[in-house]
């Protein structure tokens, strides 16, 4: 478990150097950035950043990944203007931080950022990819929103919600095995819940030896050990997209 001086075990992530393929709109209250791939689609992937923000590299780099393969991307700023989490903060005021951004509370800029793509965009179908606090977003949306196709949970964390086993889409939850902040008996609980009450597709997968992350704030060229799980993080969300997109 994460200690209690540091209530999330989250750093930056690797890749500081990357620019970005895609562009920023505004979209009513929303900044948003959008990526779209070189053939027109009707596929289109809301991409939830993690406590860093929309803006950290390391996911509008996973925004363009999705964008080539096929997808729109857009990944909005779903604290709407409020500051980002920054590691020189404080970790004794994240909970008081936390609270004036809820992963339970996007609901209003997701039917902003549907309209959007569905307008805009000429998307049908859309599914959502989440990280960390986003992570657990795409939880919240998965049992709530009926606008959405499929889901996939990247280290959400669990804790967040009471029940996130009734689901209404199709979902895929990632966990890294060696994750502080999200412990195997949480997991544990979560497939054991899944399994009784869900109606819909859903798969749990554990990825060995990974930590809080890995997905998308570990470079893979200077992680060599966590390569192959980067990767199959990657190739697994892409693959259950293709799946009910």
């Amino acid at each position: 478990m994460a200690n209690e001086s540091r209530p999330c075990p989250c750093d930056i992530g690797d890749r500081f150097d990357y620019g970005g393929r895609g562009q920023e709109v505004q979209v009513e209250h929303i900044k948003a950035y959008v990526c779209k791939p070189s053939a027109s689609t009707d596929k289109a992937v809301i991409v939830i950043h993690d406590i860093f923000g929309w803006e950290l590299p390391n996911t509008r780099y996973i925004a363009d990944m999705l964008a080539t393969n096929g997808y729109i991307a857009t990944c909005p700023d779903f604290f709407v203007g409020q500051e980002a989490w920054k590691l020189s903060n404080d970790w004794a005021t994240f909970d008081d931080w936390l609270k004036t951004r809820s992963a339970g509370k996007i609901d209003k800029e997701v039917d902003v950022i549907l309209k959007y793509l569905k307008e805009q965009c000429g998307a049908k179908k859309i599914g959502v990819v989440g990280f960390c606090w986003g992570g657990a977003a795409v939880q919240h949306l998965m049992l709530k929103n009926p606008h959405l196709q499929a889901g996939v949970s990247v280290y959400g964390v669990i804790k967040f919600f009471e029940d996130i086993s009734s689901l209404l889409h199709p979902t895929f939850f990632i966990f890294g095995e060696k994750d502080e902040f999200i412990p195997l008996q949480q997991i544990a609980v979560l497939e054991q819940k899944l399994k009784q009450n869900c109606k819909v597709d859903y798969e749990v997968k554990i990825y060995p030896g990974q930590t809080h992350g890995f997905v998308h704030r570990k470079r893979e060229d200077i992680n060599p050990q966590d390569k192959p799980y980067i990767e199959e993080g990657r190739k697994d969300m892409i693959n259950w997209l293709n799946k009910y997109l």
